[in-house]
């Protein structure tokens, strides 16, 4: 028994003796005959040709594997279709599971409240400070450090960093136009 290649891309080789001897097709010529159209089909569905040609050629480099018995198959394009299609829902089950994995990984992140009012005014009145008195009122209050730690860090002497305190604190005063009623000193 003798096959070759059909009319066209997508039918199944003709059978075909010739007296006596038996004439087969090889795997190039279908290979050849093919791969366009395996390729043109599955990039249609996938929507990118590199990812085509990669699956197609997956599929033809299975079929050389089982070339013997495919041969015999009434449409072996079929049969690298079918595979070449596995391969791509394969691929998007992996992706899709991956992607599920990582979502699921993902730690949710508390939603912050934004600032308050208070906090916006703040900020802008430190925004104008000198920058001393704003490093030192922010390491002070902020950062918890003594006026000693304060003034080891920034190279200068505890008088200093007491200075940069009280007029940092004047300063906001000013610029946040404190309220005092109702605050009582602790």
């Amino acid at each position: 028994m003798t096959s070759t290649m059909g009319a066209r891309a997508n039918e199944p080789p003709a059978v075909r003796t010739a007296g006596s001897a038996v004439e087969t097709i090889t795997f190039d010529d279908f290979y050849h005959a093919h791969f366009g159209s395996v390729t043109a089909q599955l990039c249609a569905y996938t929507g990118d040709l590199g990812h085509a040609q990669d699956l197609a050629q997956e599929a033809f480099y299975r079929a050389l594997a089982r070339w013997d018995r495919l041969v015999r198959y009434d449409d072996p394009v079929a049969w690298v279709r079918k595979v070449a299609w596995n391969l791509a829902h394969s691929r998007w089950r992996r992706l899709r599971t991956a992607r599920d994995y990582l979502l699921r990984q993902r730690r949710t992140e508390a939603e912050v409240a934004g600032p308050t009012p208070d906090r916006v005014a703040i900020d802008a009145a430190l925004a104008q400070l000198p920058p001393n008195h704003r490093r030192a009122v922010i390491l002070h209050y902020l950062a918890d450090l003594s006026v000693s730690q304060i003034a080891a860090q920034e190279g200068v002497a505890e008088g200093t960093v007491k200075s940069w305190l009280h007029r940092g604190r004047a300063a906001l005063a000013a610029l946040l136009d404190e309220n005092t009623e109702g605050v009582r000193d602790v």
